[in-house]
Parts: C-alpha cells; structure tokens; sequence
C-alpha cells in the first residue's frame, strides 16, 4: 500500500520473488518529494519530477491498482478501499505522512502546505497571483500585503521554500513587473523552536540561517504562530498582514495507522518491532514515515533513504519467511543529509561525521537528487533545466492555470483610462458608426 519511496523499493526487490505482488495507490506516479518546492516556486514542471508507476513495475508478478486506502482489517487479512477490499496474504503499509497544524486544522485553507502534485501547483499559483496582485494594486499598504510571505516552519522544506521564493523575488523576476518592485518583497520564516534546520549540528543551523538572511529572508526563532486567517498571521501579540502564507512546520502519519488498532506514538505512527512488522502480526509491515522505530536510542527519520532501506529489507524479510527463515532486524545506515537554501548555497552531513556547506554541498545536493529521481528522462530534463535556471536565472515554469479574478484589485483604480474627445473636430477626425449607417467605421 503506498508507492512512495519505500513502497516502490519494495515492490521493485519483490520482481523476481514467487509471490504475486498487488500495489495500491491513489495517485498513478511515483513523486519524486525532495523537488515539490521547486514546482511551486517554478523551476519545475511537475511531469519532471514524476513517473507513472505501470513504467517502473513492469514485472509479470506485479500488478498497480489506482485506489484509496480507507482501512485496514487484521483479522480479516483485507486493505478496505474505496470501491472494494483486496486480500492479503501479506501487507506492506507504506502510506506515507500528511499535513500536521498541531491542533488547528482550520489553518490548512490559508496555510498549505507541501506533499502532492497539487499541493506544489496551489502553492506556485498563490505566489504567482499574489504578485499580479500587486503589480494591480495602488494602495501601498495593501500592496505590502501582497509582497509579504511568510513561512511557518523552519525544517528542510520551509527554509527551501523561503531561500526559493527570496531569490525568485530579487533576482529572477524584478524586470517583468512595471507598477510593482518585486525585489522588495518580504519572505519571513518563522520557526518555533530556537534554530533552524534544528535537526542538524548547530554550526551548520547557524551557516544555514546566514545565507537565508543574505538572500533577504527575514528569519524569526522562537517564534510561535497563535492565528492565522486570509490576512495575515499572529504570532503571540504582534500582527503580520500577508496574503500568502504557507506551511512547513510539522507532519503527521497517515490517519491508515489508527485503523489497525495498534500501539502508536505521539505522531500517530506505529510502533513496530526490529523487523517492520507490527507486534502480533508478521503478515503485517509498516515502513517509511508510518513507521516508529528507535535505533541507538534514537528514532530512525521520515525521510527517503530511510524509506528506501526499510523497503529493500522487507522485500528481504518476505522472502525468508518464504523460505521459512527468521526474519532479520532492520539497521539504517545514515549516508548523509542536505538542505539546500538557495541557489550555490546548502548544508550537509554525511555519515553523521563529515559536514560540508556552500557550494560543494550544493553541487553533492544536485548530483544526489539526480540519482535518485527515478526515470532516465527526468534526469536528463532536469539537469538541463537546473543549468538553465542557473546560468539564466530565469523562472519560466509560471503558469497560472486556475481563474482568480475575485482575488485581484480591481482595474479601475490602477489602470489608465482612454480620455473623452475634447473638441468637435477631434470628433470628426474620428467619427463614431451609427445604426443605419452603410459604410464600416474607420478604425480608431
């Protein structure tokens, strides 16, 4: 259940095993999650970081639903979807992770945040909109609302956002806009907890907090948001007016964990044993980030390499149980992470010793994510388009596909009108086509 990262490692390793693998999913791609900002800050098309499923499982064992999850019954050994149940004899739950506001799910309409296609699209559409808006607008101050962003969250998705969205602003788009200086805009990350990037060792948070605030983002620790409408944002007693805010600040487990009626941990994700299947039931594996499992002490991150491990080893699993083996425990080995703030800027740890930041860990950020989107065409277009962006600095990925008139200013206050004709042989220069008159009025 699930082709995400893990779900897709898993199917893959099972090609040649003697089982009949079933993959269900609501969506027909496999999305490539890393590179969703630079969708919605259009660098990327979403075809180029996306790949239908029945092009990379294309094993005669292997056969791809489109369904959504809606339960799960262990007793009955069936995945309850919309439409229909399916049978199992064993079942990989690799259903990823969804948006959390942490007790305040009312924020999701002004705030969205980042994990599908559409998420990507509705972002990069508020942005772009946001910005004619205010090459429309004549008021000042309403025009500084339409240049505000802010951020809520300072992980690896809201500090990528905020570095892409302050170099889009400064560099890539000033010289389209007439009315409007673009390069002013504000981008504020806001971040609850002390530093941003907080997961990583705290000389790289501060490096990576210095060349946001070089790019003109204006960063706030410590900041807690206490509300948020269409107009802005609270943060405790101070108001920030902006007209686009979005999300970066937390994630959740899939509500499919609370189906199955087992131990789950504070993020709702399932407590599993050394082996990734669920206590009490060796038919059942959870991986990916529906998955909690302490390693070291520590718990083992929702992040793709991660996923991707846990996906290979229980295809391993599978085949010994096949074979009537003991299944073995699962050990993730920590390669290495990024974050990358902006354009030649990022932060990195590989095998939690070796750190390295700026342009080196920029050109590893590239060279890994190349690796891993999956589809020898997205590769190649997408390293084609990162060179164009970089040595063009242009932005042509920004379509507005939906109609967002009534979010606009209206015309009439910023736009010039055509002056009346002021004396009688101005008139008769340009006569106007009456009814009854046989001959075509000239053009004016």
């Amino acid at each position: 259940m699930g082709a995400g990262f893990g779900g897709l490692q898993a199917a893959q390793k099972l090609k040649k095993a003697p089982v009949d693998v079933t993959v269900v999913d609501r969506y027909n791609h496999h999305l490539f999650q890393p590179l969703l900002y630079q969708v919605a800050t259009a660098v990327l098309s979403p075809g180029e970081i996306a790949t239908p499923i029945r092009s990379v499982l294309k094993g005669q064992n292997t056969t791809v639903l489109l369904a959504e999850a809606q339960s799960v019954d262990l007793q009955r050994k069936v995945l309850v979807c919309g439409g229909g149940e399916i049978a199992y004899d064993t079942l990989v739950l690799a259903a990823g992770a969804t948006h959390s506001y942490f007790g305040h799910p009312e924020w999701s309409q002004f705030a969205p945040g980042l994990k599908t296609i559409d998420d990507a699209r509705n972002i990069r559409e508020r942005i772009l909109v946001a910005l004619e808006a205010a090459e429309r607008e004549p008021d000042p101050a309403r025009q500084r609302e339409w240049l505000t962003f802010v951020i809520v969250g300072a992980g690896p998705t809201g500090v990528e956002l905020a570095g892409a969205l302050a170099y889009m602003t400064r560099h890539s788009l000033p010289k389209e806009y007439r009315r409007v200086d673009v390069s002013k805009a504000r981008v504020l990350l806001l971040e609850g907890l002390p530093r941003v990037l907080n997961t990583y060792p705290e000389e790289l948070s501060e490096r990576a907090r210095r060349d946001l605030e070089n790019l003109g983002v204006e960063v706030r620790t410590g900041t807690m948001v206490t509300a948020m409408d269409d107009m802005g944002v609270s943060v405790g007693d101070t108001r920030i007016a902006a007209r686009t805010v979005l999300w970066g600040a937390g994630v959740a487990a899939s509500p499919l964990a609370r189906t199955l009626g087992v131990p789950l941990d504070r993020a709702g994700r399932v407590k599993v044993e050394p082996t990734l299947h669920v206590p009490g039931h060796e038919d059942v594996f959870v991986i990916g980030d529906l998955a909690s499992l302490l390693q070291d002490g520590k718990p083992v991150p929702g992040i793709a390499p991660a996923a991707m491990q846990m996906g290979k080893h229980v295809a391993k699993n599978i085949r010994l149980r096949l074979e009537g083996k003991p299944m073995e425990p699962f050990h993730y080995v920590d390669k290495g992470s990024f974050a990358v703030i902006g354009r030649g800027s990022a932060i990195g740890v590989l095998f939690d010793k070796v750190r390295v930041r700026g342009f080196l860990a920029w050109s590893m950020w590239l060279g890994i994510h190349l690796t891993f989107l999956v589809g020898f065409r997205n590769k190649a277009v997408v390293l084609v388009q990162w060179a164009y962006t970089y040595l063009t600095r242009r932005r042509d990925v920004r379509l507005i596909t939906g109609l967002h008139p009534q979010k606009l200013p209206s015309m009439q206050r910023t736009l010039p009108t055509v002056p009346p004709v002021a004396k009688e042989e101005d008139a008769a220069a340009f006569p106007v086509r009456r009814a009854g008159d046989n001959e075509p009025a000239p053009l004016h």
